[in-house]
Order: structure tokens, then C-alpha cells, then sequence
């Protein structure tokens, strides 16, 4: 091997250096939208004078998790970042064991429930001003795997958990999460989390339509959305009512789809006041080894009280994928929600509400204080492009300044612009 790779050498600097300067930017946002607040409004107080305050342990979280933090000890790099913790208000940093502790104890308290309240009013500032008054909701459940000796075993067959979380369609924002135990299975008490949902929306703003896979597929649901005018496209399961209905349909009535056919038929559940529109899109299968067809494979069914065409309603349901199966996985994966801290199950529903939070922060970071170009990334490419830029503090003149090279100033710059904006809308 030729040449010297390594020709520079190693030494201490005593200037001011944060790791994460692009990080300072969503915590400045993050204050503007008055998290440390709310945060110590609606959670309990400390036990003494002395005891950390609740938004000491929820804003270092919401950093760590936006940073790409993956467990609690990685709040280490909170807390050993001067840098950081000169330009944001991280005067103190609990340590990963106290935080730990912190979350047991919201668990057995009001911890949920505050941080419900909390999230409730950073929703209403983010659909305040955007022009709509009606939302598309997706709702869905994911399974997270956890070895831990409380964890109940899904229908999947792993020990873990499975959540509950609707999404707004249109801005990305997780409008109510549900933390359940493993072996809770998706179709249960979704009409109750749909209630949730929609008690969660600000005041002159209403979900006016509602997707799901075949876990809604229940009669309750149909009938509270119809009593209620809100619209629905939700998988309809393959049940024998269902496949008799798709035999019937005659066959003149179905049309080329994509690489199958399409058609639609009236449909009804034994407890739905109204009838249903049925839409079926068939594609060729196989037969099986043993000469009989699965159906399971051949139709998709989807039941919906819409009114644009079959095909225009396929299209809006497919949607889904983007606007919450992708979200999901980078609420997931990308904010460390993939694992849980605790071994109790109602401090890790405690973890769970604050990971929403802090997808939630980000979103909004996202669409209010970054240009178009960002809106469509995934937090891990803001991460390498934006919170891991390096910076410099220094003080001159009885002021703090954030140095960083010249080619992003301007960028930073605006962006610190477009925060003020909104914290002050």
C-alpha cells in the first residue's frame, strides 16, 4: 500500500463545536411551537424543587430521536454536545437510566394523557392556516417486535406489540396513536380509535373521508361513517357473503383494469343500515396443487360509499401506500419507534406518544421552515444533508453566533426566518 492515508495528525480544540448544527435548527422549532410549554402544563410536576421539569426529559428525546437516535442511551449525544446545548435550551440533560425511570413513572400517571393534550394543540397550530377544512384519514396497525418478558405474542406469531396510528392523508401528521398489547388483533375497537381520531381534530376542521384495510372491514364503522357523512374506501374481506356477491355479477359487466378486470356490485353487511358499493378488481391466478382456485389471490374487494367511478376510486384508495404504510415505516424505522426502551408495557406507550411527537415536530419542520425540494424526503436524508452539518459557537459583543461554512449560511439563514414566521404567526 503506497502513500500516507493518514497524514494529518490529532489534536484538541477548546472552541465550542457542535456535531449538529442542522439539529439547533428543528429544536429552535420545535421551542417556537412552545413544546417545553405545553410539555410542562399537562405532564406531572416534579416530586421537589430540584427534580427535572417534564420538558427536560421530552426535548432531549424529540433531538435524540430526530437525530437518529436509536435507544436511550443514545441521549448521550445530547448531552455531550456543548455545543448544541449552548444555542438551545438544554441547560440540564437527564441521564438515560433517569429518563428511564421518568417514563415508568408517566406510565403509572398521567403521562398519556398530557402528552394527548400536548400534541392536540400542535396540531391546531399546524392546520390553522392551511386552507382546508376537510382530511383524509388512514388508519392501520403495525406490529413492533419486543423480546421483552411482558410482551404478548401477535397474530403474526412474534412476542411485541401492535399499534394503532392514523395519519392525515394530506399533511402527513399523525393525528392519534393507540399503543396496544401484542396480542391485540388490528380489527379490534377500531371504531373506538376512529372516534378517537376525530376528537383530535381542532375546532372548524372535520375528517371527511376514511381508509383502511380489511380490519375496518365492520359493520359499526360503515354505519358511523354514513350517520356521519364522512366517505369511505376500506378492503372488504373475502367472506363467503363477499365472493357470493362477485359470482353474480354478470360478465358482461367486467371491464379491462390494469393487467385484470373490474367491476362493481351493491353489497350489504347484516347489521349496516345502508347498502354498499362493492368494487372487484380480478386478476388470473393459478390453481393450486389440488385443483381449486385462491381467491384470496384472484379478487380485491374494496367497499366504499363514494361516488366517482370504480376506477377513480381504486386510485384514491391505493393512495394509502404513500400516505400511511410509507409513513409508518419511517415513523418506525426512522425514529427508533422499531424497538421499545422499557420492559413495562405503559411506559413504552409513554415512549410510543413521544415518538409521535417527535414525528410530528419534524413534519412540520419540514413543510413550514424547509423549501419544496425537502418536502418529499425521508428523515434520514435531512439528517445527512441537514442535522449533522458541523458548527462553530462563538461570542462577540455580549451575543451567541452559530458559525457554519459559507456555502450553507444562507440556507440556515432562511430557514431561521421561515421559524420565526411561524412561531409568530
Amino acid at each position: 500500500m503506497t502513500g500516507n492515508y493518514f497524514s494529518c495528525g490529532i489534536a484538541v480544540t477548546k472552541d465550542i463545536i457542535t456535531a449538529h448544527a442542522g439539529l439547533g435548527l428543528l429544536g429552535e422549532f420545535a421551542a417556537g411551537l412552545k413544546l417545553l410549554e405545553l410539555t410542562d402544563r399537562y405532564l406531572p410536576e416534579p416530586g421537589s424543587g430540584a427534580g427535572y421539569k417534564a420538558h427536560e426529559y421530552v426535548f432531549p428525546l424529540i433531538l435524540m430521536l430526530n437525530g437518529g437516535g436509536r435507544s436511550l442511551e443514545d441521549l448521550r449525544q445530547i448531552r455531550e454536545d456543548n455545543g448544541l446545548r449552548k444555542i438551545l435550551p438544554l441547560k440540564r440533560v437527564p441521564s438515560s437510566d433517569a429518563v428511564g425511570d421518568w417514563l415508568r413513572r408517566m406510565g403509572e400517571k398521567e403521562g398519556l394523557s398530557g402528552l394527548e393534550k400536548a400534541n392536540k394543540i400542535l396540531l391546531k397550530r399546524a392546520m390553522k392556516y392551511d386552507g382546508l377544512k376537510k382530511y383524509t384519514l388512514d388508519i392501520d396497525a403495525t406490529g413492533i417486535v419486543a423480546e421483552k418478558e411482558s410482551a404478548k405474542k401477535t397474530y403474526e406469531g412474534f412476542k411485541g406489540y401492535m399499534p394503532m396510528t392514523g395519519h392525515i392523508a394530506e399533511n402527513g401528521l399523525v393525528l392519534g396513536d393507540e399503543f396496544r398489547e401484542g396480542n391485540v388483533g388490528p380489527a379490534a375497537m377500531n371504531l373506538e380509535f376512529l372516534k378517537y381520531c376525530i376528537k383530535q381534530m381542532p375546532k372548524a376542521k372535520e375528517i371527511g373521508a376514511v381508509r383502511s384495510d380489511s380490519a375496518a372491514y365492520q359493520a359499526e364503522i360503515v354505519n358511523y361513517c354514513e350517520d356521519n357523512n364522512i366517505s369511505f374506501a376500506i378492503g372488504a374481506d373475502l367472506d363467503k357473503a363477499v365472493l357470493e356477491a362477485v359470482k353474480i355479477i354478470p360478465k358482461e359487466d367486467w371491464e379491462p383494469y390494469q393487467n385484470g378486470h373490474i367491476a362493481e356490485t351493491v353489497h350489504c353487511m347484516n347489521k349496516t343500515k345502508k347498502a354498499f358499493r362493492l368494487i372487484i378488481i380480478r386478476r388470473p391466478s393459478q390453481k393450486e396443487m389440488f385443483a381449486y382456485e385462491d381467491t384470496g389471490k384472484k379478487y380485491t374487494a374494496i367497499a366504499s360509499n363514494k361516488t366517482e367511478s370504480a376506477e377513480e376510486i381504486i386510485e384514491w384508495y391505493n393512495q394509502r401506500g404513500e400516505c400511511s404504510e410509507n409513513r409508518i415505516k419511517d415513523l418506525k424505522i426512522g425514529f427508533g419507534m422499531e424497538r421499545m426502551p422499557c420492559g413495562q408495557f405503559e411506559a413504552n406507550a409513554v415512549f410510543f406518544r413521544i415518538g409521535v411527537m417527535a414525528y410530528n415536530i419534524y413534519k412540520l419542520f419540514v413543510l413550514h421552515a424547509l423549501d419544496r425540494s425537502w418536502h418529499k424526503h425521508q428523515v434520514q436524508t435531512v439528517r445527512w444533508r441537514l442535522y449533522q452539518i458541523a458548527g462553530k459557537i462563538v461570542y462577540h459583543s455580549g451575543q451567541t453566533f452559530l458559525k457554519v461554512r459559507k456555502s450553507l449560511c444562507r440556507m440556515f439563514k432562511d430557514i431561521r426566518i421561515k421559524i420565526w414566521e411561524f412561531a409568530n404567526t
